[in-house]
């Protein structure tokens, strides 16, 4: 791999753990308060899978953001695929300052509506540009639409 390449790996590797540090700012300081004391669904997972999932789910997107890259930003379907891509990432931090920074389901709920179908985009972008890409992030939409219920489950529980 040359040092070039090297460099955009890390430069989407970082970039797309930093989206998911974003959103642990706001999500770890309410898990033992007001999290703690919603009501959940039954299929609620323990706490401690988030991390280690979504880690897994941010790697993957970087491996699937740099395949894209690696294509050229010369090709207007490259830059297109990860301009959507960025505002899928931006959204996904979002999502967490909306339902743990401001303590708001509700919310958290509209937004994950609008990230799912970003995500989709997403895929769909990547598809027409390298179908690895596009297969690596489809574990990210089956997580958020898990997530996405989950956040339904808890609005309805505790509205």
């Amino acid at each position: 791999m040359k040092f070039k390449d090297l460099f955009k790996f890390l430069f989407v590797f970082v970039l797309c753990q930093a989206a998911g540090a974003v959103g642990s700012l706001f999500t770890i300081p309410a898990i033992p308060g007001w999290y703690a004391h919603l009501q959940k669904p039954s299929f609620s997972p323990p706490n401690w899978i988030f991390a280690p999932v979504w880690t897994i789910l941010f790697t993957l997107m970087a491996i699937a953001a740099y395949q894209v890259w690696m294509k050229g930003l010369k090709d207007p379907l490259v830059r297109a695929a990860l301009v959507v891509f960025l505002a899928q990432l931006a959204l996904n931090s979002l999502w967490s300052f909306l339902f743990f920074g401001l303590r708001s389901p509700f919310y958290g709920l509209l937004e994950i509506f609008v990230l799912w179908l970003a995500i989709l985009v997403t895929i769909l972008r990547f598809l027409r540009v390298s179908r690895t890409a596009a297969c690596l992030m489809v574990p990210y939409l089956l997580w958020v639409s898990f997530a996405c219920s989950l956040n339904l489950g808890i609005f309805l529980l505790n509205r």
